[in-house]
């Protein structure tokens, strides 16, 4: 593969701690949720973290290839749930991808749904690992 661009981001204090990018644009202090024992608090996690990214990657890729097809899905948008739980002896999680894509059939959104998975950089990372399931919104 040809890197194209890295992301570096440091941890300290764990779950609830602070991550930081190396260029300082990620600056978030951690807390544990309430749902696993945790403060909540003002603090994010690392689950809505990964939400986030994955949620804007799989969007990314919809639009890419919605746009291969001339296919108009404007303001299309994707939410990403990510659930964890205990798994075995540790913790394990799972995600739910839902689109919203206006603009054309629900047959032609859950296509595009299904090519964007098979594109996107997250869902081809998390392939066999962890349980996706895509949903297109009504």
């Amino acid at each position: 593969m040809d890197v194209l661009y890295t992301a570096t981001a440091t941890a300290h204090g764990g779950r609830d701690g602070r991550v930081e990018s190396s260029d300082g644009k990620v600056e978030h202090d951690l807390a544990t949720p309430e749902g696993m024992g945790g403060p909540g608090g003002s603090g994010t996690n690392p689950e809505q973290l990964f939400a986030a990214g994955y949620a804007a990657c799989f969007e990314g890729a919809l639009r890419l290839v919605a746009s291969k097809q001339n296919k108009d899905i404007g303001d299309a948008s994707v939410t990403a749930n990510v659930g964890i739980g205990p798994e075995g002896k540790s913790f394990g999680l799972e995600v739910e991808m839902v689109a919203d894509v206006p603009g054309v059939s629900r047959e032609e959104a859950e296509e595009l749904v299904a090519q964007a998975h098979e594109v996107c950089p997250y869902s081809k990372a998390t392939s066999g690992n962890i349980e996706v399931s895509l949903v297109v919104a009504d």
